[in-house]
């Protein structure tokens, strides 16, 4: 080995001690008493270019978006057990389980079993409400995860069913068409399944009330309806393709009869919050990651404002309590976005076909749109601006934690992907045994 390389060697084996001893240092020892809420949001695929550009879009560069007076902030760590960037399935599963697992696994790590049980199974077991709450389609990992398990990401079948029978009191999403035997009519258009089972049934036989509109869901009183399955689109409760396809065939970015997020979490939350045993809610907005990751720029920054709206709801309902703990995160960035801006706008007002380096840059109508102008400065000046992405894939972009409400003021600044699971776990059962879950 030269002199180089050994000192090469040497300053990173003391870069990674330093790194895993301030790591290790941040974690808090003492676990709070067990007996509390969480509520976990999981706007997938939002790194902090997401949200620096929703800012920009909605109040502004000067001004404060619902996620900026979030108190708690960390910075996020989500790498799995086999690769360094996260996946939406292997992510959640991480969350749902706190165990480093495999980047295809689904409530599983791989294709084999976890020895102990999902959060959201803990928390049905020691009796308290929890809620499912999804802009995508029921099998969505971000939630299904916490309550599914299955050896691949597209058992969708296994995923709905295994979902409609967890037992969790509110589950809202899209997906309609994973309920439906293949052939069957729905509301919102055929059924997909292949094994012949009407989970729509199913559902009514376990005492779920169906809902499929907004106005229908809003309708519903929150305290006087035990058990509510909303299935508010076909698939996604948005049309996940780029702005020019969208466009060309006549589809909005989201389904205009579907509640937005902040609806859903809103009627979740009033539904589970006198729950003697208190709750767990999972609330996860799709759209920030299939849109993003479909570089779909006027439809991300859509998704963007509906997550803040959301955040917004969620920490007015925490605020005030000293029994509920809100986490805010994603477990990867979706397609790597990044915002570019020139003092002007160009002259004919569309932004070019690419970008300096070569990278394509999207406008309000994709590629050669029309600039975004952000909201107004502290000078009420409104800047144009691009948006360009990676490509279509999640990367391990900048991830951060945000937090509100009890155990907040103790989120440490750096966290792995499995602190998630183990702050929710002590905010709600205190140092309690794992393995005792369910006994």
């Amino acid at each position: 080995m030269t002199t180089t390389t050994t000192r090469m060697a040497a300053v990173m084996a003391l870069l990674l001690s330093s790194a895993a001893a301030s790591a290790q240092e941040a974690v808090p020892a003492a676990a709070p008493a067990a007996g509390g809420n969480v509520i976990f949001f999981h706007p997938d695929g939002t790194g902090v270019n997401h949200w620096t550009a929703a800012r920009m879009a909605i109040v502004g560069p000067d001004g404060e978006l619902n996620w900026d007076r979030l108190p708690g902030i960390g910075v996020y760590t989500g790498h799995m057990a086999d690769r360094l960037t996260g996946t939406s399935n292997g992510g959640a599963t991480v969350h749902a389980y706190g165990v480093k697992v495999a980047a295809n696994s689904f409530g599983q790590n791989g294709g084999e079993p976890l020895a102990s049980p999902s959060l959201a199974r803990e928390a049905l077991d020691a009796g308290k409400a929890v809620a499912l709450v999804q802009s995508g389609a029921i099998i969505e990992p971000g939630t299904a995860a916490f309550v599914a398990s299955v050896p691949e990401r597209d058992d969708y079948d296994q995923i709905a069913q295994q979902v409609i029978e967890s037992g969790a009191q509110v589950i809202l999403a899209g997906g309609e068409r994973y309920m439906l035997p293949a052939g069957t009519q729905g509301r919102h258009g055929e059924g997909a399944r292949e094994d012949g089972v009407n989970l729509v049934e199913r559902a009514k036989a376990l005492g779920y009330t169906v809902v499929y509109t907004r106005e229908e869901l809003l309708a519903l009183d929150p305290a006087a309806t035990p058990k509510v399955l909303g299935l508010f689109a076909a698939d996604h409760t948005f049309n996940d393709q780029d702005w020019e396809l969208n466009n060309l065939e006549g589809k909005p970015t989201y389904v205009e009869t579907a509640p937005t997020i902040g609806e859903m979490a809103d009627w979740a939350l009033r539904a589970v919050e006198s729950d003697p045993e208190g709750f767990f809610v999972v609330i996860e907005e799709e759209g920030t990651d299939n849109l993003a990751n479909s570089m779909n720029a006027a439809g991300t920054l859509e998704a963007l404002a509906r997550a803040d709206e959301a955040v917004g709801v969620i920490r007015g309902f925490v605020d005030g309590r000293d029994d509920t703990l809100m986490l805010v995160t994603a477990d990867s960035d979706a397609g790597g976005l990044q915002v570019l801006s020139g003092a002007e706008a160009p002259a004919d007002g569309f932004v070019a076909a690419t970008t300096d380096g070569g990278g394509i840059l999207l406008g309000q109508e994709g590629r050669r749109g029309r600039v975004f102008l952000a909201a107004p400065d502290a000078d009420g000046v409104r800047l144009p601006f691009g948006i360009a992405f990676v490509g279509y894939n999640d990367v391990a972009g900048g991830i951060l934690v945000r937090a509100a409400g009890a155990g907040s003021e103790t989120l440490p600044p750096l966290l792995d992907n499995t602190d998630i699971h183990r702050l929710m776990r002590e905010r709600m059962f205190g140092s309690r045994p794992q393995a005792a879950a369910g006994q």
